[in-house]
């Protein structure tokens, strides 16, 4: 797959999956902008995608629990590029505990801003860049949490709560910018192996039957997705768990 002349962003990416996904993009030869809560973690990850591939990667703090935050975020973007023809929304909170009062107040609603408010109001301010493409995808980082009854997940009912509302925005965000072009893809992955493509295991990492779904493989989910003809629209990936 080649990525080269295309504008990839990625939140959350300041370290696991989204810091995966962004050095994956950068060896395809996309230019990514990343973000994280930490302006330093953002930093560090796109200098490591210009070290490891060479490709242009640019930095930015947001806090996705924060609007303003996010359209500065988006702004700062959109004074460097034209267009986002991938839109990755990775980031948002994790929170544990399986009783309400395993957390505090803020905690509950920084998770629900996060993941919900924060999916949704980031998409309304890249959406301007991503229509100047000619084939955007919005791709967005789920969880099996958001499956009906899916009652595996030892997360706080806040991150399920989350997780459900950015299932059902990213649902009937798919039906609505369909008629512009514009793919909305969605993951549903369980708990998975994280992994770092900078890390000798990467390529050595286990992927049978018997193993636990890795990061290697709910990679290859994103950049099957996004690099089908655009006649193909894959709505949503969902996994069997052990």
């Amino acid at each position: 797959m080649d990525l080269t002349g295309n504008t990839v962003v990625v939140t959350g990416a300041g370290r696991g999956f989204g810091r995966a996904l962004a050095l994956s993009a950068g060896r395809l030869g996309a230019h990514v902008f990343v973000s994280a809560r930490s302006l330093a973690a953002a930093q560090k990850v796109a200098d490591d995608v210009t070290s490891d591939s060479g490709a242009q990667a640019d930095a930015f703090g947001c806090d996705l629990a924060n609007p303003t935050s996010i359209k500065a975020f988006a702004d700062g973007v959109t004074a460097q590029t034209d267009q986002v023809d991938v839109l990755i929304n990775n980031g948002a909170r994790y929170l544990a505990g399986p009783d309400l009062w395993d957390a505090d107040d803020g905690a509950i609603t920084d998770t629900i801003a996060s993941g919900a408010t924060g999916t949704l109001l980031t998409v309304k301010h890249f959406l301007p860049l991503l229509r100047v493409s000619t084939g955007a995808d919005v791709v967005n980082l789920v969880s099996s949490a958001a499956e009906a009854r899916n009652h595996r997940s030892q997360a706080h009912p806040a991150f399920h709560a989350a997780k459900a509302a950015q299932a059902g925005f990213a649902d009937v965000l798919s039906q609505r910018l369909r008629p512009e072009g514009i793919r909305v893809i969605s993951l549903y992955p369980p708990d998975f192996t994280d992994g770092d493509p900078l890390d000798a295991t990467w390529e050595q990492a286990t992927r049978t039957a018997d193993n636990p779904l890795t990061a290697q493989s709910v990679l290859d989910c994103v950049l099957f997705a996004i690099g089908q003809s655009r006649d193909c629209f894959i709505r949503s990936f969902h996994f069997e768990q052990l």
